[in-house]
């Protein structure tokens, strides 16, 4: 337990820290801290600091640099939030706002990386089947073909379908109402399984085209059905404490492209209440060691379908950082929720 005074100075020393990224001396402590201390006695304090785990002594300075672990107390007890400005709602709203899902989910993923100059990520709601509402057939030239899907949650997928011969506006057209007429509100399984049976019944001209459709269309919701979608991961080489051990920054670029791993760690903050602090080595990944995860999770009707974050250094601004993901996911789930309410 530490006693007021270690407590102010420790949470002095996080906050100057963070907002100048140098180790931080006595004499400052002793000038900004407002405590009428001498630098020795702000010394004696540090010293105890340190040998309890809550600062460190960089080797190339006299000044001291917050642990993880006082980064965790800072956090947990010292830390006061920032309240996000008017004007900020406003602009978040407004990105918020009248959007299929998948787009809602891109685009907080990069306001929360906008917003923080990190990596902004949001685990996509998992997905049990995605329905199909209309299907259309559009000839861009003679043996290529644009599909165009619309789900009935109103994601609208485009792909191009290479045939291996010419098809008629009419013939196109044939075939999409077809599969619109037969097949509109079932998922590509269910249309898979019905035309194996029914396939012999169709026109000749129109068989293969059926076939191509379904590949194609598997293929593009399949793709468009990403676990989570990561925003702003080049932020992170701009960051002096990630960018300076090269080795440690691939290992996390690496990560981001494996995502298995950043998957379960983002599946403890869909079970959470409330926003998710991770710092350091809390999350038992290596490679986010240097990093802080801060996540929440987010809901549609009430019910829990993911969640979502901000991935960068330890040295970050948590005060702002924090409402920034706790407010994002407030929105993402009203706009999930309400689709049509402005």
């Amino acid at each position: 337990m530490l006693d007021e005074r270690s407590r102010s100075l420790l949470k002095t020393l996080v906050e100057h820290y963070i907002a100048e990224g140098q180790p931080v001396g006595s004499r400052v402590l002793s000038r900004v801290s407002g405590l009428d201390l001498s630098p020795a006695t702000i010394r004696n304090v540090m010293a105890d600091l340190e040998d309890a785990g809550f600062v460190a002594s960089p080797h190339t300075s006299a000044g001291r640099i917050p642990t993880a672990r006082g980064y965790r107390l800072f956090v947990d007890s010292l830390l006061t939030v920032q309240p996000l400005e008017a004007r900020q709602l406003g602009e978040m709203e407004e990105a918020l706002h009248g959007l299929p899902a998948s787009q809602l989910i891109a685009n907080a993923s990069q306001m929360l990386s906008s917003l923080t100059h990190f990596a902004g990520v949001v685990v996509s709601p998992r997905r049990t089947q995605t329905l199909i509402r209309q299907i259309e057939f559009l000839s861009l030239s003679e043996k290529r073909i644009l599909l165009i899907l619309v789900t009935t949650d109103g994601d609208v997928q485009n792909r191009i379908v290479h045939t291996d011969r010419s098809y008629s506006a009419s013939e196109l057209t044939t075939a999409a109402n077809y599969l619109n007429q037969h097949f509109a509100g079932q998922d590509f399984e269910q249309i898979r399984r019905r035309l194996s049976h029914e396939i012999q019944q169709l026109r000749d001209d129109i068989k293969p085209l059926m076939t191509l459709a379904l590949e194609a269309g598997d293929a593009a919701l399949a793709e468009n059905n990403s676990p989570y979608v990561i925003s702003g991961e080049k932020n992170l080489l701009d960051v002096d404490e990630l960018a300076s051990n090269m080795q440690r920054l691939r290992k996390l670029f690496d990560l981001f492209e494996q995502r298995s791993s950043l998957m379960r760690l983002l599946d403890v903050s869909h079970r959470a209440d409330g926003v998710q602090i991770f710092i350091g080595s809390e999350s038992g990944i290596a490679p986010l060691d240097e990093c802080s995860v801060i996540a929440a999770p987010y809901s549609v009707n009430g019910q829990v379908v993911g969640s979502l974050g901000v991935i960068g250094p330890t040295r970050m601004a948590y005060e702002r950082v924090i409402p920034i993901v706790d407010i994002t996911a407030r929105m993402l789930s009203s706009a999930l929720s309400h689709p049509d309410t402005p």
